[in-house]
C-alpha cells in the first residue's frame, strides 16, 4: 500500500513527530511506501510530490514546523479541485492518505472524504478548538511560549509602573489567553468566548495600581467588547474565509491609557507561538496520534480521525468534528471568575 501525508494550514510544533512516527512505523510494521504532498493541499492540486522514506524523517523529532511545508489553501476554491486531487493520486498509485491539519483543513478532508477519498484525519492546532479531542498537539507548546513571555513582561511592567497588554493567538476559542494568563499571573484574561466591559477591565487596572503593582491583561486575538465588534487591522479573507486577525491589543492599550490617565503597552506574540521546538508533551502526543493514525489507514477505517480521550487514543468520525469548535467550557467562567474582564 502507498499512503501519502500532507500537512495543512497554520504551521505548529509537532508535525514532523506525526510524520515521523507515521512513516516509521508504516514502513517497520505494515510494509507500507510512502510519499509527502508539498504545501498542504497545494500540493495535493500541483501533484507536487516527493517521496519519504525513513532517511527523510530521521532526526526531525524536536524540530518546529513541517518538512512539508503548509499553506491555507482550500480545495473546493480551485477549479476542479476535486478532480486534480483524484489525479494526483492516481499518477502517484496512492491508496490512502493521512491529513494532519486543524479545523479547515480537516474540514476539506471530511467533504473529500465524503466524495470517496480513502483518508484519516490527525488534529492539530495550537488554539485547541478542534472538536473531539481533549487535547491537540501545538497548544502545550504555545502555552508554554506565552506563559514565558508574561513571565518576562511582569517584570519590565513593574519597573515603569505601566499596563501591559499581551495578545496571543485564539480566534473563536480562548484555551491558550486563559491557559497562559493563569499560569502566568496575568490579572486580566479576555477571551472570544466571554465578550468584556473596557469599564471593568479599566477598573481592574485601577485596582492594581492602587496596591503599587503593574497590571497584566492577556487578550485572545479574537476577544470582542460588549459594546461593539471585533476588533482588525486587517480586513482581507484567506481561502477559507477568514479574516487575518490581530489588533485587540493595540486598541486595548489605547483604551486603558485614555481611560485610566496611566501608560499602557501592548505585545503582539504572534506567530511567536508556532515557531521553535515542540514541548515534551506535544512531541509525546504527535507521535501517538502518528502510530495510531496509520493503524486506522491499515484497518482501512478511512473517513475518521484520531483524537485524545483522556489518556487514550481513540478514533471517531470527521463528520463528527465538523461545525463544532470546542470553546473554553462556561464552567471555567465561574473558577476564575476573578480573572475575566
Amino acid at each position: 500500500m502507498k499512503v501519502a501525508v500532507l500537512t495543512g494550514g497554520g504551521d505548529c510544533p509537532g508535525l514532523n513527530a506525526v510524520i515521523r512516527s507515521v512513516v516509521r512505523k508504516g514502513i517497520q510494521e505494515y510494509g507500507f511506501d510512502f510519499v509527502g504532498l508539498r504545501d498542504g493541499w497545494l500540493g495535493a492540486l500541483q501533484g507536487h510530490v516527493v517521496p519519504l522514506e525513513i532517511a527523510d524523517v530521521r532526526g526531525i523529532l524536536p524540530r518546529g514546523g513541517t518538512i512539508l511545508g503548509s499553506s491555507r489553501t482550500n480545495p473546493f476554491k480551485h477549479e476542479d479541485g476535486v478532480r486534480r486531487i483524484r489525479d494526483t493520486l492516481a499518477a502517484h498509485q496512492v491508496d490512502a492518505l493521512i491529513v494532519i491539519g486543524g479545523e479547515d483543513t480537516l474540514g476539506a478532508a471530511t467533504e473529500l472524504s465524503r466524495q470517496g477519498i480513502n483518508l484519516v484525519g490527525v488534529p492539530k492546532t495550537i488554539d485547541n478548538d478542534v472538536s473531539g479531542t481533549d487535547y491537540t498537539f501545538g497548544f502545550d507548546t504555545a502555552v508554554g511560549i506565552a506563559t514565558e513571555a508574561i513571565d518576562r513582561l511582569h517584570t519590565t511592567a513593574e519597573s515603569h509602573m505601566r499596563t501591559l497588554v499581551v495578545e496571543v493567538m485564539g480566534r473563536h476559542s480562548g484555551w491558550i489567553a486563559l491557559h497562559a494568563g493563569i499560569a502566568g499571573g496575568a490579572n486580566v484574561i479576555l477571551i472570544p468566548e466571554q465578550p468584556f466591559d473596557i469599564d471593568q477591565v479599566c477598573e481592574q487596572v485601577k485596582n492594581r495600581f492602587k496596591i503599587n503593582y503593574a497590571p497584566i491583561v492577556v487578550a485572545a486575538e479574537g476577544a470582542i467588547p460588549k459594546e461593539g465588534q471585533m476588533i482588525l487591522k486587517d480586513r482581507s479573507l484567506d481561502e477559507y474565509g477568514h479574516v487575518h486577525l490581530s489588533g485587540i491589543g493595540e486598541w486595548l492599550a489605547q483604551e486603558i491609557s485614555q481611560r485610566t490617565g496611566t501608560d499602557a503597552r501592548t505585545t503582539v506574540l504572534g506567530h511567536v507561538q508556532r515557531g521553535g521546538t515542540p514541548s515534551a508533551f506535544d512531541r509525546w502526543l504527535a507521535t501517538r496520534f502518528g502510530l495510531h493514525a496509520v493503524d486506522a489507514v491499515r484497518d482501512g477505517d478511512f473517513g475518521t480521525m484520531v483524537a485524545l480521550r483522556e489518556t487514550r487514543i481513540i478514533r471517531i468520525p470527521l463528520d463528527d468534528t465538523r461545525g463544532k469548535t470546542k470553546v473554553v467550557d462556561p464552567s471555567l467562567y465561574d473558577e476564575f471568575e476573578v480573572f475575566f474582564g
